[in-house]
């Protein structure tokens, strides 16, 4: 498994050398998307990565299509003019290129068509001379459908058709691709190693690659997709306990006030995004995951249940109208108070819940609760219970090395953020795997280093995202990055984790909280020179 490495001195990883990946393909087939996700995933890794894309830097050059010669996009005859304005621009993105591997990059993605054989030899050649390894990456669709939904969700937004209707601009987009068409050269040379996407991971084919790293690119891109979903973030009710690891408590009532508030924001807020996308959520369903905690996935129980406490069913036990399914994490059905049984007496948990009643505002969601033992908090070994003074005077010299990194120290017997990256990292996979929308409702640890993975922030910032108690935090992947905004939705107790129900009565400062996850973010102990609380998203109410 992988995480974000320390880095080397020269910045190279894995034996593996320089690599450029050559993108390959008729425009609007996905190359961008699989480009920018494989950066995303190669820089979680350590690897310095960059795409270097062709279009981009045409339009940073000479601007948008309605500065450029009529038959620039064409393959055929050209007029001179175009000729040399097509020569310099090819040539001036391949300087990026050599300058970033100049400056102790390892890997590259050229993110261009490079639709002929000769023009794809001619470039291979050119790196392969000066020891840098070379991947063709072609990526192919056969449905136009999905061409024509990448060309509306994608092309006609960018610069090249700026103050131009959208159907002008799909038609115009489908012109050059047909003329592209009659020039194209599907990879069918053996010579290069080779990888080939049909349909962005619906069938995938390689070719003579070689060495740990390229095989994990491999590896990533046949877990990859390019469908519509959206991904939520939130994290799990106020337990009665917060501030030992060992406990594993259960909700405290304001949790399940805020599990109960978390169910209704979040099918409001996605009915609403569907709505505005033309979509129904009766054909799409929702996946919640939650670590295996009670507090995280009791947080998800409002979900799959229309459950009315504060009165019996005729068998005296409670009613449950679950309409959905809960797993553990290998697929199997869970031992889960999910599924607790509608005769006789309901569990403790249970009895912890404040009377509410089914909604009815919103029609029952297709929903599926998987539990995942990978995400559970970060372990914070023999510091578990202590507040930071405690800690400090007990273990001084592990208290400094914590002080000046949190990413990379850990208490004695606990786990750093580098060692909970590293356990995350089947569930990055499974995160790239995922087409539906999902929630995933976790612990603040584990939601900084999935956040990090998707908007690209460095190991150094994970520690210190703010990740408050009552903001959902909404990603979007799309073929340029990533959308996020963060919506806040609930004001109680526990908010950043500053009290459970022992320390709130108490009033003692850190007595309700594990420090040890949330200490970064804490302004109080940030003693690092230009250290901050990263905010990765825009915040709505």
């Amino acid at each position: 498994m992988v995480a974000p490495l320390y880095t080397t001195a020269s910045g190279l990883l894995f034996h593996a050398g320089k690599i450029i990946v050559v993108t390959v393909g008729l425009p609007a087939r996905g190359k961008t998307h699989i480009s920018r996700a494989l950066e995303r995933y190669l820089r979680w890794m350590g690897v310095k990565t960059q795409v270097i894309s062709l279009g981009d830097y045409r339009r940073k050059v000479l601007g948008g299509a309605h500065n450029l010669p009529k038959d620039y996009f064409t393959l055929g005859e050209k007029s001179a003019e175009t000729e040399a304005l097509r020569r310099n621009v090819r040539l001036g993105c391949e300087a990026l290129i050599w300058d970033f591997f100049e400056k102790g990059g390892q890997v590259v993605i050229y993110d261009a068509n490079n639709g002929t054989i000769a023009a794809r030899q001619e470039l291979a050649e050119k790196f392969d001379k000066a020891g840098v390894h070379v991947v063709l990456l072609e990526s192919s669709l056969t449905n136009d459908e999905i061409v024509e939904a990448n060309i509306r969700s994608v092309k006609i937004s960018s610069p090249d058709y700026k103050d131009v209707s959208s159907e002008t601009a799909v038609q115009d987009y489908w012109s050059r691709i047909k003329d592209h068409e009659k020039h194209y050269e599907p990879v069918v040379e053996t010579n290069w190693p080779f990888i080939r996407i049909i349909n962005v991971g619906e069938k995938i084919m390689v070719n003579n690659i070689q060495g740990y790293l390229q095989s994990r690119i491999v590896f990533f891109l046949m877990n990859i997709h390019n469908k519509y979903r959206t991904i939520y973030f939130a994290r799990s009710g106020q337990s009665l306990i917060e501030h030992s690891y060992k406990a594993d408590s259960d909700l405290s009532p304001a949790g399940w006030e805020y599990a109960e508030r978390l169910k209704d924001f979040v099918l409001e807020r996605r009915a609403k995004t569907l709505e505005a996308r033309g979509l129904s959520g009766e054909d799409r369903r929702l996946v919640i995951w939650t670590s295996a905690r009670r507090r995280a996935h009791h947080t998800a129980w409002p979900f799959i249940t229309n459950l009315t406490l504060g009165s019996s069913t005729p068998g005296g036990g409670f009613s449950n109208a679950a309409t959905s399914s809960v797993s553990s994490s290998s697929g199997s059905a869970a031992s889960s108070p999910f599924l607790a049984p509608v005769n006789g007496p309901p569990p403790a948990s249970v009895l912890l819940l404040p009377p509410v009643a089914a909604p009815a505002s919103l029609p029952p969601p297709r929903v599926k609760v998987i539990e995942k033992q990978q995400m559970s908090e970060i372990n914070p070994g023999v510091w578990d219970g202590l507040n930071p003074d405690q800690a400090r005077a007990a273990y001084p010299e592990e208290w400094e090395r914590f002080l000046k990194d949190p990413y990379v120290s850990r208490a004695p017997r606990a786990e750093s953020y580098h060692d909970l990256s590293v356990r995350l990292e089947p569930i990055l996979i499974e995160l790239e795997r995922e087409q539906e929308d999902l929630l995933i409702i976790s612990h603040a640890s584990v939601i900084r280093c999935l956040l990090a993975y998707l908007i690209g922030l460095p190991a150094s910032e994970i520690p210190a995202i703010e990740i408050a108690r009552g903001d959902l935090l909404e990603v979007v992947p799309a073929s340029y990055g990533v959308h996020s905004r963060a919506f806040h939705f609930w004001d109680g107790p526990g908010r950043r984790g500053n009290g459970d129900v022992e320390g709130e009565a108490d009033g003692k400062e850190h007595a309700g909280q594990n420090f040890y996850e949330n200490f970064a973010e804490d302004t109080k102990y940030r003693t690092r020179p230009g250290t901050r609380t990263a905010t990765p998203v825009e915040m709505q109410r």
